[in-house]
């Protein structure tokens, strides 16, 4: 019921906020002598010299604790870094939202490096859900993708208020999350403390009753054994295998004319590859479940604690190309919608998190190698940025993981996720809010754009 609520919450503001574009798009709100294109729309670089000032040493504080707290609630935190790389450092839009990706990938890759080498905390399974990851990838990579396309025909301003909405919204639902979490963790704690206490039998014997097991990971094999565990390397070589085909529609698509026969068909040929990925992994999980529930087995397939029929596969793949969407609009990696998701969906906290950075690691890269190719960013900044994130990303997991085994409570995720969330709401909402009271003020057009004048 709660999430019926949420999504109408989402449906209805989110359906609001397109009105209002669309009147401001009507003939009465159209470019004319008194309104201009929006100079966001400018090509030219802001790229500031990498030397050391207070600028660079409050940049390198705020991205190591957005990349630890990004990484550890899973959300990568695209949402802190784009207003601290154009606000303080002082690039331009393009180039800070192309170096957040690279602190994102930074971030989530050191994260899957450390959580590959942790063991699953309640069973003997690998940390990273390969089966949600093989379901999510595609689905996100897919939005991203349109998302970059939408973010030239959206105008500022409705970019800013459906990301403050999608924001409040899955910040809010994740934060009371993580109180029904920390409440059952609490019950569950006092139950084990009474369990735990010795007791005498009918013959006087002490007895002590351990059979309660925490969430708290078990280091019971060796690093190099859990790496070779938690990697499923077939499930892996196919997100490699989207990888690389999203990355030459993309390269190939860049250097074509916008617009052209060949773009919209390059553009066109990445929905059957993500569709493909996902229709294979859809049927696997659709057939186990059927089977399954015919055999009267309530086991679930995955971490998941869902029935995976028709209508939640449906959802599943609609949140995906949301949260690519919302990664490609804002810059990051996506993980603002897939972090939430799969804690909605019954994914225990640390599964949550290991299997959301492991799909962002895939579609940071992904924007990375592009952004790259296209000389969207400069290397010495993105090479120190990076840095930071891939050290911060590491410390990160090590520190939460520490105290979730002190404290005996997973829910510390979720408030960290909900957190980040709600931080990147309230800075991207005030650059947002800034930047559309300057555009009203200068009388810049704030309606749709057309997509092929606009590129």
């Amino acid at each position: 019921m709660a999430t019926s609520g949420f999504l109408l919450y989402l449906l209805s503001a989110s359906s609001i906020a397109i009105l209002s574009a669309l009147y401001l798009s009507s003939p009465s709100f159209s470019p004319s002598s008194s309104f201009v294109l929006s100079d966001s729309l400018s090509t030219d670089k802001i790229w500031p010299d990498l030397e050391l000032s207070w600028r660079l040493v409050v940049a390198t504080v705020i991205g190591f604790l957005g990349s630890a707290c990004g990484t550890v609630g899973g959300v990568g935190g695209g949402g802190i870094f784009v207003p601290m790389l154009t606000l303080i450092i002082g690039f331009d839009t393009k180039s800070a939202a192309a170096i957040s990706k690279c602190m994102i990938m930074g971030a989530s890759s050191s994260s899957v490096w450390y959580n590959l080498r942790v063991a699953h905390p309640t069973k003997d399974v690998p940390i990273i859900d390969h089966d949600l990851a093989l379901l999510f990838q595609p689905m996100l990579m897919l939005g991203i993708t349109v998302g970059v396309s939408l973010s030239v025909v959206f105008p500022y301003w409705l970019i800013t208020v459906l990301i403050i909405i999608l924001f409040i919204g899955t910040s809010s639902r994740s934060f009371f999350k993580g109180i029904e979490m920390w409440k059952e963790e609490t019950i569950l704690k006092k139950e084990f403390a009474k369990q735990s206490e010795t007791f005498v039998n009918s013959r006087g014997e002490l007895l002590i009753d351990v059979e309660y097991d925490p969430l708290i990971p078990k280091e019971q094999k060796t690093a190099l054994e859990l790496m070779c565990f938690n990697l499923r390397w077939k499930r892996t070589s196919i997100l490699l295998v989207v990888w690389i085909s999203f990355l030459i529609l993309q390269v190939v698509k860049n250097d074509v004319a916008v617009c052209s026969h060949w773009y919209w068909i390059l553009f066109s040929l990445q929905f059957p590859v993500a569709f493909a990925v996902f229709g294979y992994e859809a049927k696997k999980l659709y057939k186990e479940h059927k089977k399954r529930m015919e055999a009267g087995n309530l086991e679930h397939i995955c971490e998941a604690s869902i029935g995976w029929t028709g209508t939640h596969l449906a959802f599943c793949a609609l949140c995906g190309i949301v949260g690519g969407t919302v990664g490609g609009l804002l810059g990051s990696g996506g993980g603002f919608v897939l972090g939430p998701l799969l804690l909605e969906i019954g994914v225990v906290p640390q599964v949550a998190s290991a299997t959301a950075t492991f799909v962002m690691m895939f579609s940071s890269s992904l924007s990375v190698v592009e952004f790259y190719l296209l000389h969207r960013f400069p290397i010495p900044f993105a090479l120190y940025l990076t840095s930071v994130s891939v050290l911060a990303g590491f410390w990160g997991q090590f520190f939460v993981r520490k105290m979730i085994a002190i404290l005996r409570r997973a829910s510390l995720i979720v408030f960290v996720l909900s957190g980040v969330i709600f931080a990147s709401a309230i800075t991207m909402g005030i650059v947002g809010v800034s930047k559309s009271i300057t555009m009203i003020h200068n009388h810049e057009f704030m309606g749709f754009l057309d997509f092929c004048s606009s590129q």
